[in-house]
């Protein structure tokens, strides 16, 4: 299927690590040039050589979420270099595992400057060269916890939460403009964040983690972890023409694991 995007701009941010690496290589497949947004230099040399192996197109940027004062200079350079983002994919790494109670202000505040802020304060730079041109796409990736409370993952169920009703209330006001504005949640996704979260249930259970990995595996209807790949050719599809009618959802891909409808 021609997704229709090739020669289209992306900006995607976490493209060092996996569900992050995973979007920007499968964007870049399509024919799109990838900016790519990392607070790792390594990691964000990773994703590019992987790219551009495959004959892609990768600019990167070392990015620090939680500054937002560097929003306009990295999208000044992605504009001079690849032209305007077309495509935003709005990827932020999670807390610290913590229970909701507890919790010092500024931990949260922390966190929500890296998590939210800098999202919003991101969309706004990039929402009105989209509207002017009648095209383009918002995806923010959150986790599975805003559909079903995770465990001791008090600070990111909360934040991640706050994205999926600023991302529907933005659908309906840009999409007359033909801009779309979806979430997607990722299950349980074979990442490095999936197995430090094993390894500090395990730890905190006094289990083994291949004992936890067995349990969370029996909980999803196919029966494994997915693969990032299998993540990112869901978002590479909500990026597309072929999703133009798609906008203030909420996309899961978990296997199964959520158990409500």
């Amino acid at each position: 299927m021609d997704l229709g995007i090739k020669g289209k701009t992306a900006l995607v941010l976490g493209a060092g690590g996996g569900l992050g690496g995973a979007i920007a290589t499968a964007l870049a497949r399509e024919g799109v040039r990838v900016a790519l947004g990392d607070i790792d230099p390594a990691a964000l040399e990773r994703t590019a050589t992987a790219i551009e192996a495959e004959g892609g197109t990768a600019l990167t940027l070392a990015w620090d979420l939680a500054d937002l004062s560097i929003i306009e200079d990295r999208i000044a350079t992605i504009e001079a270099e690849l032209g305007p983002v077309d495509i935003l994919v709005n990827n932020t790494g999670g807390p610290p595992p913590t229970p909701a109670s507890g919790q010092p202000s500024e931990l949260w505040a922390k966190h929500f400057q890296a998590m939210v802020l800098s999202v919003i304060a991101l969309t706004d730079r990039v929402l009105p060269s989209m509207r002017e041109r009648n095209w383009g796409r918002i995806i923010t990736s959150t986790s599975s916890g805003v559909v079903a409370p995770i465990p001791n993952l008090g600070i990111s169920n909360a934040l991640r939460l706050s994205l999926v009703g600023w991302s529907k209330t933005l659908a309906r006001e840009v999409g007359a403009d033909g801009v779309t504005a979806n979430i997607v949640l990722p299950g349980r996704i074979a990442t490095s964040r999936i197995s430090f979260l094993d390894e500090q249930k395990a730890k905190r259970e006094n289990r083994s983690v291949e004992a936890v990995a067995a349990e969370s595996t029996g909980a999803i209807a196919l029966g494994r972890y997915g693969r990032p790949e299998e993540y990112g050719d869901v978002v590479a599809f909500l990026a597309s023409e072929r999703a133009a009618y798609l906008t203030g959802s909420v996309i899961r891909v978990d296997g199964g694991l959520i158990a409500s409808i």
